[in-house]
């Protein structure tokens, strides 16, 4: 489909091995098909920056971030330090700020940074309403971090949407309409932001999926869809690693 995706490193990010874990499991089994001999140790698969076998053409390292965006940035930082990819896809799930999207896999077209500034009097600004920066200095695009890559997105065949990143689930009513209402993100998540900022940074190229397991504000977790959401992000995935 494209000639400039031959002979890749791809480094597959997530915060935790549970939300990749079926992706893990198949690239394994391409490579060692007769059964576990020569399979690398639990330990090694959950370390950072680990070489996974993966298909013709392409070599896959998995990459587990931790939770939030500091570990994130830290992480991706170490790994494109020892090994610089050609490509980072960045997957986990999300809450939704629209309900009843749960199991809905949508890639994330641009990223709005929800707690780095000040909420306070039920208003949130942030460093660009406090003057503290420039909306439009690099890389931020009107206070966005974009996804410049649209064929990269194009061939997930996935909804582009909108992501909110904080660093603490959101709960509070008012807190959850006035991000709905000034920013009107889809999807929120802890980690996505971190990966948009790094992978601009650095020039490297990037994809960000996400699959919504609970509506956001949504606190007791046995009505959260962690068996759909987990599934549907990894079918997703494998489909856009074989399309590569």
């Amino acid at each position: 489909m494209f000639t400039d995706i031959c002979l890749m490193h791809i480094l597959l990010a997530a915060a935790t091995s549970f939300e990749i874990q079926p992706s893990i499991d198949l690239l394994k089994a391409r490579e060692y098909p007769s059964g576990n001999q020569g399979h690398p140790s639990p330990n090694q698969l959950s370390s950072p920056g680990h070489q996974l076998p993966s298909p013709a053409l392409h070599d896959i390292d998995i990459l587990l971030t931790g939770i939030g965006s500091i570990s994130t940035v830290h992480a991706l930082m170490s790994q494109v330090g020892r090994r610089r990819p050609d490509l980072v896809i960045q997957a986990g799930i999300a809450g939704s700020f629209i309900p009843g999207q749960k199991g809905k896999v949508m890639a994330i077209k641009e990223e709005a940074l929800g707690d780095l500034g000040v909420y306070e009097d039920g208003t949130f600004r942030n460093i660009f309403d406090l003057k503290l920066s420039d909306p439009n200095a690099f890389p931020f695009t009107n206070g966005l971090l974009v996804n410049p890559h649209q064929h990269w997105l194009d061939l997930t065949g996935l909804p582009a949407v909108r992501a909110l990143t904080i660093n603490e689930i959101s709960t509070d009513r008012a807190r959850i309409d006035w991000y709905q209402q000034n920013i009107a993100p889809v999807v929120e998540s802890m980690e996505g932001g971190a990966l948009h900022y790094t992978c601009l940074k650095e020039d490297i190229p990037f994809l960000q999926l996400r699959s919504v397991s609970n509506d956001v504000g949504q606190r007791d977790k046995s009505k959260w869809d962690f068996r759909s959401s987990i599934a549907h992000l990894n079918e997703a995935l494998v489909n856009i690693i074989n399309k590569l």
